[in-house]
């Protein structure tokens, strides 16, 4: 029987094939009926008897046009968490809709953001970059045939060795760097380099002075460059090196030998020589890829970078002075209201940043703008309680309808806890909102913590339409 199985396919496809023929062939003889771009106007074949269309039901209730969030229902929803001591004496309570309405604020002022500010700096990231902005790390010539220059591009997750295929966002590496750049030496007939570093496209101080001075020994966030590997991790152990980029230009050298490149001396900086000849390069996965991660696991490296590199677009620095002015100004230009803010670094980790609600407010309702579907990856980045990034063990001991429902991002410092996104409530209203308390006890922050949850479910668990 299988030796006819060829047989009955080849006489399948002529078959087909011939039909397909006659039709093409009738049609352009007049014989078929025209094309219709309706099909619903062509005709049922002779005999063929068809019902008469009738509508569907409706699979769920719609809501009446009139249907609006009513604030005191808003209210009621959240007054049995709202008033919790373990809060302290300054907590922030605001509810609104992503087209900028209000339904609740109680006009606390000023707070300190904590990581929430990390909304302010991937919207304006993204804005002022363009969602498919890449940062290449290149390896150029020197001024002498044997020198060759290592040169930062500002890449927040450049890491030493390549990542797994399931890694997300892909990261470049150095190891492949290095390959590459030797396959060019080799090339040229040069199998002896001496190697040097350019980080300078960051300028100023690589540690913020509105941080905290222990930050830095207490590896908190490392020195600040546009030229790491692995975030400036100590290869060696815990905490951050010192200086990053003369780390990351050494484990490029060792690369380097590696594949046979011999590089003599210890990399020095410099600064790369104008219109210097590429060797090799790798580039970083696009802004929005960079601003999703930055959000979802509040990732205060990735903030940082993004802060400089929207001060080398907008001014033409890179530094935590111009990241700040420039997140501002872009914020500005979208029309987002920052009247009595203070924006001091890109992360939030600055105890001198203050935001409002209508920041933050302002911020998510820009992102959910139709006309601006590029800034959604903010919305879309925020982790969803109970399941991602930095919100996956949220929620779980308040409101079943928290879990899953809320988005949002967290923000916290000592004595500093606080929650900003969006959920849905059980009316299909959409909501965002600020809830946060900058002035916790520190034996009261497992409470302060479990009343924002507590809040944050209770919002989506309510039934908010007038």
């Amino acid at each position: 029987m299988a030796s006819w199985l060829p047989v009955i396919v080849v006489l399948v496809v002529v078959a087909a094939g011939f039909a397909s023929f006659q039709f093409d062939v009738a049609r352009r003889m007049g014989w078929a009926p025209a094309d219709s771009s309706d099909p619903a106007a062509v005709a049922p074949p002779s005999g063929l008897e068809l019902p008469a269309l009738s509508s569907p039901r409706a699979v769920a209730a719609t809501l009446a046009d009139d249907t609006a969030v009513n604030p005191a229902k808003v209210r009621r929803a959240l007054a049995p968490y709202a008033s919790d001591k373990d809060l302290g004496k300054h907590r922030v309570i605001a509810v609104g809709s992503l087209d900028g309405s209000v339904w609740e604020d109680n006009a606390a002022g000023t707070f300190v953001p904590a990581s929430t500010m990390k909304l302010l700096t991937g919207t304006a990231a993204i804005e002022s970059l363009g969602p498919d902005r890449t940062f290449r790390t290149r390896v150029v010539d020197g001024k002498r045939p044997r020198d060759i220059v290592l040169v930062g591009g500002g890449d927040p997750f450049l890491t030493h060795t390549p990542p797994s295929s399931s890694s997300y966002p892909q990261q470049a590496d150095v190891r492949t760097l290095a390959r590459a750049t030797a396959k060019e030496l080799r090339a040229d007939g040069r199998h002896t380099v001496r190697l040097s570093f350019d980080d300078s496209l960051f300028r100023g101080p690589s540690v913020n002075p509105h941080w905290p001075a222990s930050y830095i020994p207490d590896a908190v966030v490392p020195p600040i460059t546009a030229l790491w590997v692995d975030k400036g991790a100590n290869a060696g152990g815990y905490g951050f090196e010192s200086d990053p980029s003369a780390a990351a230009a050494a484990l490029f050298a060792a690369e380097l030998e590696r594949v046979g490149i011999t590089v003599t001396g210890t990399p020095k900086r410099t600064t790369a020589p104008d219109g210097a000849e590429e060797l090799a390069f790798v580039e970083s996965a696009p802004v929005w890829q960079i601003v999703d991660r930055v959000v979802s696991v509040s990732d205060n490296e990735g903030a940082e970078i993004l802060s400089h590199q929207v001060g080398l677009e907008e001014r033409n620095e890179g530094s935590f002075v111009a990241g700040a002015a420039a997140v501002r100004t872009v914020l500005k230009r979208l029309g987002v209201n920052l009247a009595d803010t203070v924006i001091r670094d890109g992360s939030g980790l600055s105890r001198q940043d203050r935001l409002t609600t209508q920041a933050l407010l302002g911020v998510l309702s820009v992102d959910a703008r139709s006309s601006r579907p590029e800034l959604r990856s903010v919305i879309s980045g925020l982790p969803v309680a109970g399941f991602t990034g930095s919100m996956t063990g949220r929620l779980g001991d308040s409101n079943d309808a928290g879990q899953g429902r809320v988005r949002a991002k967290t923000g916290t410092l000592t004595g500093v806890h606080g929650l900003a996104g969006v959920t849905t409530d059980q009316d299909g209203n959409v909501l965002a909102f600020v809830f946060l308390a900058d002035k916790v006890k520190v034996p009261n922050t497992l409470g302060a913590r479990d009343a924002l949850d507590d809040l944050t479910a209770a919002l989506a668990a309510c039934h908010c339409s007038s």
